[in-house]
């Protein structure tokens, strides 16, 4: 079959890998109608993590079951399903407590697995013709028969929970005010999500006015461009001693705007601690964060040694006298995805708008150079095999 393979820095191909088979009794294996490309897979493609030539991308998956296990009870021949981008098995301690991003079975020696992603298991990703889907009972949601909703429903494998799970991180109530730092795909599905929850004023910062502007039209967020002027004062400027609770969806890649490069995502220009500091400043005494924007524990391409390992330059000390709390990890889809997709189901949410491309599987690696150069109307690209 086809599939997305990783080549090396910047360098993906659609070659030909051998068709999944079950390995399990709880297995199935699912042909693919929608995976998407996302944000966490570029920092593999940039090169800025240990991913080895070979990994099959693709951990935001769905499509209709093909084959099935002996021992599935719940899914036959023919269902639609949408996966979770955790690989989880629904038995271990942090499953049964809904932490099903922190599996501890079904990656051994850490703490969650996902498709097609360095260090997260050996399960290949779904930017292919079909896909293995283990603990499949567990893992698959079934979806109703039929296209329909096809673009929303395949933003429940990652964005659209994953931007949920920021807003409820940082605790956000109805009424309450939030600054989201990144208009991508995660950033903006945690303002649309705001938007849904009742938030009172939403503020999102980022740099592609593109983003922004959808940003601004579907979840009536106040665009803050970074590059303008320093965001922290353009949000206090406009709401005064700081918003109630605030998002970080940018991650470890953030760009720095004092920082002069060669060009707006060069290197040269990032500070991975930036976002965070910045988040500090712009949320009230005993305010709340989310931080759902990747971090990672060794970065290849660090602007310094420190933040080679993990470890950024924080505020902490102000934190501390403003007595914030945070929350960080990666999202639990399956907390979330039974209800957002009820919500899709029943008109009340419909998360599509952010989907700017659906194309053949063929053209993935022009997308990804499309999507990593952050191009101007290149929002959310949908693969189709």
């Amino acid at each position: 079959m086809k599939a997305v393979v990783y080549q090396g820095a910047h360098d993906v191909a659609v070659e030909d890998v051998d068709e999944p088979t079950i390995e399990h009794p709880n297995d199935v294996v699912i042909d693919i109608t929608t995976t998407c490309i996302c944000g966490s897979d570029l920092h593999m493609y940039e090169g800025r993590t240990d991913a080895e030539p070979g990994i099959v991308f693709g951990h935001e998956n769905m499509g209709i079951v093909e084959q099935v296990g002996e021992a599935v009870s719940t899914l036959e021949e023919g269902d639609r399903i949408v996966l979770p981008f955790n690989v989880a098995c629904g038995f271990c301690r942090n499953c049964e407590e809904g932490k099903t991003g922190f599996c501890t079975n079904v990656n051994p020696g850490f703490a969650g697995g996902a498709y097609g992603y360095v260090a997260m298991g050996p399960y290949k990703g779904g930017q292919a013709e079909k896909l293995r889907v283990p603990y499949a009972d567990f893992n698959a949601l079934k979806l109703p028969e039929g296209d329909e909703h096809e673009d929303a429903f395949s933003l429940l494998a990652d964005i659209f929970p994953t931007g949920w799970h920021g807003t409820r991180l940082a605790d956000l109530q109805p009424g309450e005010s939030i600054a989201i730092y990144g208009a991508g795909p995660v950033g903006t599905m945690a303002a649309y999500s705001a938007k849904i929850q009742g938030a009172s004023e939403i503020y999102i910062v980022d740099r592609v006015e593109s983003r922004l502007d959808l940003a601004e039209e579907y979840c009536d967020a106040t665009p803050i461009n970074f590059e303008e002027s320093d965001p922290v004062e353009q949000i206090k400027d406009a709401h005064g001693g700081g918003v109630d609770k605030g998002v970080d969806a940018v991650g470890y890649q953030a760009i720095d705007s004092d920082k002069e490069g060669d060009s707006a995502y060069d290197a040269a220009r990032e500070n991975p601690a930036v976002v965070l500091n910045n988040l500090i400043d712009t949320v009230r005494p005993t305010g709340q964060l989310g931080i759902v924007g990747l971090y990672v524990p060794s970065d290849p391409g660090a602007p310094d040694a420190m933040a080679g390992q993990g470890r950024l330059g924080i505020d902490f000390g102000k934190l501390f006298e403003k007595g914030q709390k945070l929350g960080t990890g990666q999202c639990d889809v399956k907390s979330y995805n039974r209800y957002l997709r009820d919500l899709i189901i029943e008109g009340r949410a419909d998360p599509s708008f952010y989907v700017s491309h659906r194309e053949p599987l063929e053209n993935a690696p022009e997308m990804y150079e499309r999507f990593d150069n952050r191009e101007e109307g290149v929002t959310k690209v949908l693969l189709e095999p």
